[in-house]
């Protein structure tokens, strides 16, 4: 039951929704609305409460919020917000739904409450005797079978897209809201939630311009997955914020001096970057906090003068504020010409200001070494550089708010057609009945994720493709006729293959024949959806030859193995490659889907270490097993006689020292080490596959097989070592190999596995393959490092076996 103190808390909660809803709505009949939806919901979950003990209500009402204020949607998604939950928490139904509010209302409540359905298939669990090959291959295809059913519900997340992309926003708003709110829920839950945010809800956000919440969503993941080294980027921004925020206070103030007499009605801000962006640069170019230099950005926002482009006041500005300033050509970006595909329009441009000399005498940043001082090649520096963007009103709105702004100001940008363009290429692959739901969501996400290019045509109209598309793509783009019809294109006039890939700026026209057909091998150079979609159709209607063909090419390939397709053989070959019969098999084979190198190691490989090798998509690990077949067989016998797993408790990692051995698979795509923020998954024989939190293999794993998760800890490790790796690099001198190998062996008195290091232009850079117990030993090895004579930077690095 509820308290007074409950009711009033509701009531504060909704206070400032309906002061919103009253500026939004355009009159009193609409306002009503969102107030008859509160009072409506109120009722409905009067008593509810969330796991972390709050009124449930609190969530519809958040929610709502979110769709007005930050998204800026109107009073018929507010109304859905707040509903959004009835049909699926309550017994209410559509039907009085659509009684009290109309059938739009119904419409976008039913969207949500279809995305909310998803298909929950729990674990199989097996009996522990020894799994025959027949119950392998049932239990593999009911794996394949739910993950199809997991990828298909998010595929009908996106089919709502045929309806009203509102419902998109809205579900991208009750995700982030529960993100905001994740600190109430389990462990396994938490990381299942993550995974599929970042795996998916994130790039959403991304391509529909929403870059305030994709942001917020990205320091959120990173808060809860890697909780130290959020923290850890913390506090060096805010040290950094503190030593040099005099310097952008200073710039900004230049900048004011400059513009105040240019004629300009303009407001001007500093943004720092996110935990998450620096997180991200680290791990992706690697390079440590330090040499980081964009950390600040000023952001000038103006309102456009009547009878002037856009374009051209943009670039005015630019030219006031870089004047005298040296600039950066690598990192200016001219998206008022060429907008991204989500609709973001703005200049971007890095520019170089001196520090504060003051500040820059108490400089701490050069490290003391150890066979003497070497001052560090790149922070003694006495300049900064700044990211300045440049935007109107109305791009800002765009970029704040993405796909609801944009489309408030069609008839004013001329480029308002891009995010439908892009909406119109993701229906017309939702229609197609015979796309695959597993290539279909990884496709997705690729083109989710990529960046764009823009070609020219002869014609002079820009198109827009991900970056590595060819010119096939770019046919295809223009029609799936004349993509299926290419012989060649003329890049700049230059006359190239299909498989050429595009740059920014490339002229592209298609040379095309009446006899020309789609080829096989056009399938593993193209790299849209629509592309191969398109491909595979045309090549379906030769698709009794491609069976034919690739029969024989199997039984060939067998052949070479002294092997014919027996039963017990084809059903291994189809685990394997995830295909449901033979007729699927062999029609990939032959139309170039399916590779055959792998296939002798498939063969050879027995039932207990068989290659899981999923097509296109990979969602479980190849697991390393250097045992022979004696011991996989006493170790069978051991796995099938250990207790059930409960995932709900926490699944300790363990070594035991007797037995050289450790209580967990190590997998091969990240190589996690103790210390390292792990997360488990109980493959398909109950053993438990540890996968850093970051690993992408894990996040796709989390997202379509949430129910697999186990909340692994780490237990000291004092024996076994661990594999891992770094990258070194700095200034040549003789000896300095010498230096560090013997540091590392007599001082440190670390194993070292490999060594490889190059050197050129006086500068020496290479890697160490090195055995450690945990992430504290290779901390301490980075530190002491660092302070070797002529060492610029040591990081980790991934090993890929």
């Amino acid at each position: 039951m509820f308290t007074q103190e409950d009711y009033d808390l509701i009531q504060r909660e909704f206070e400032p929704l309906r002061v919103a809803a009253l500026k939004r709505c355009a009159n009193e009949e609409e306002y009503q609305a969102v107030l008859k939806a509160f009072e409506f919901a109120n009722e409905a979950h009067k008593g509810v409460r969330r796991r972390s003990g709050e009124p449930y209500i609190l969530h519809p009402i958040s929610v709502a919020k979110i769709v007005v204020q930050e998204i800026g949607l109107g009073y018929k998604s507010i109304v859905t917000a707040l509903l959004h939950d009835i049909v699926e928490d309550t017994e209410y139904t559509l039907d009085d739904i659509s009684r009290l509010f109309g059938e739009k209302i119904a419409s976008l409540v039913d969207g949500l409450t279809k995305i909310k359905s998803t298909v929950d298939i729990k674990h199989t669990e097996f009996p522990n005797s020894e799994i025959t090959s027949d119950e392998e291959m049932n239990q593999k295809n009911q794996e394949i079978m739910m993950k199809s059913l997991q990828a298909e519900n998010f595929k009908r997340i996106l089919l709502t897209l045929n309806d009203d992309v509102r419902v998109i926003l809205i579900k991208l708003a009750d995700r982030l809201h529960n993100l905001r709110t994740i600190d109430s829920m389990p462990d396994r839950k938490k990381f299942k939630i993550l995974s599929e945010s970042m795996y998916i809800y994130i790039p959403l956000a991304h391509r529909l311009g929403l870059y305030a919440i994709k942001s917020e969503m990205e320091n959120i993941w990173l808060k809860y997955s890697l909780p130290t080294q959020y923290a850890a980027i913390q506090e060096k921004l805010t040290g950094y914020i503190k030593q040099y925020g005099d310097d952008i206070d200073r710039f900004i103030k230049n900048t004011q001096d400059v513009l105040n007499g240019s004629g300009y009605q303009y407001t001007i801000s500093r943004r720092t970057k996110t935990p998450y962006s620096i997180w991200k640069k680290i791990n992706i170019k690697k390079v440590p906090f330090e040499q980081i230099f964009d950390i600040f950005a000023v952001r000038i926002i103006f309102e456009p003068k009547k009878n002037i482009t856009e374009w051209r006041q943009c670039m005015d500005i630019y030219t006031l504020v870089s004047e005298g300033k040296m600039n950066n050509p690598d990192r200016y970006h001219d998206w008022v010409k060429n907008p991204r595909s989500s609709g973001y329009e703005a200049l971007h441009c890095t520019l170089m200001i001196e520090k504060n000399k003051d500040k820059n005498s108490s400089n701490h940043h050069d490290n003391e070494d150890i066979t003497g001082v070497a001052p560090n090649i790149y922070t003694n520096k006495n300049f900064n550089w700044f990211e300045v963007q440049i935007r109107t009103v109305r791009m800002d709105q765009i970029a704040e708010k993405g796909v609801a702004a944009h489309w408030s100001y069609k008839g004013i940008n001329h480029n308002e057609n891009e995010v439908e363009k892009w909406l119109s290429k993701v229906r017309d692959t939702l229609e197609n009945p015979d796309s695959n739901a597993l290539e279909f969501l990884d496709e997705f996400r690729n083109e989710l994720l990529a960046n764009d290019i823009y070609v020219i045509t002869p014609q002079g109209d820009s198109k827009t493709l991900p970056n590595g598309s060819t010119a096939l793509d770019f046919a295809y783009n223009i029609h799936s006729e004349i993509g299926n019809r290419a012989l060649a294109a003329k890049v700049n006039l230059k006359l190239v293959p299909l498989s050429y890939r595009l740059k920014n700026g490339d002229q592209v026209e298609i040379i095309t024949a009446d006899s020309q057909k789609p080829k096989r091998e056009w399938l593993n150079f193209v790299i849209t959806q629509k592309s191969k979609v398109s491909i595979y159709e045309a090549l379906k209607n030769d698709i009794d030859n491609a069976i034919q063909e690739g029969r024989e090419m199997l039984e060939k390939e067998l052949a070479k193995m002294g092997l014919t397709p027996q039963t017990r053989v084809l059903k291994k070959i189809m685990s394997a490659y995830s295909v449901n019969n033979k007729d699927e098999l062999y029609s990939k084979i032959g139309t170039g889907l399916i590779d055959l190198s792998y296939l002798e190691k498939i063969i050879k490989n027995n039932s207990q270490n068989k290659l899981v090798k999923y097509w296109h998509l990979q969602f479980f690990d190849i697991f390393k097993n250097n045992k022979d077949e004696n011991e996989d067989k006493d170790q069978k016998t051991e796995d099938t006689q250990k207790k059930v797993i409960d995932r709900k408790k926490d699944y300790l990692l363990k070594e035991n020292p007797v037995e050289q051995s450790l209580s967990y698979i190590v997998a091969d795509c990240c190589n996690p080490i103790p210390g390292d923020a792990v997360v488990g998954f109980l493959n398909d024989k109950d053993q438990v596959i540890v996968h850093k939190k970051e690993c992408e293999i894990a996040r796709k794993l989390a997202s379509t097989s949430g129910q697999r998760i186990v909340n692994a800890k780490w237990t000291k490790h004092t024996v076994l070592s661990f594999l891992a790796s770094i990258e070194i690099r700095g200034i040549d001198r003789i000896g300095i190999v010498n230096d560090i190998t013997k540091y590392i062996t007599l001082v440190l008195n670390v194993n070292i596995r490999k060594i490889l290091i190059e050197t050129h232009d006086g500068i020496f850079e290479g890697y160490i393959d090195l055995y450690v117990h945990n992430t504290e030993d290779l901390d301490v090895i980075i530190k002491r490092l660092q302070k070797i004579k002529g060492v610029d930077n040591v990081i980790r690095k991934e090993i890929k076996q």
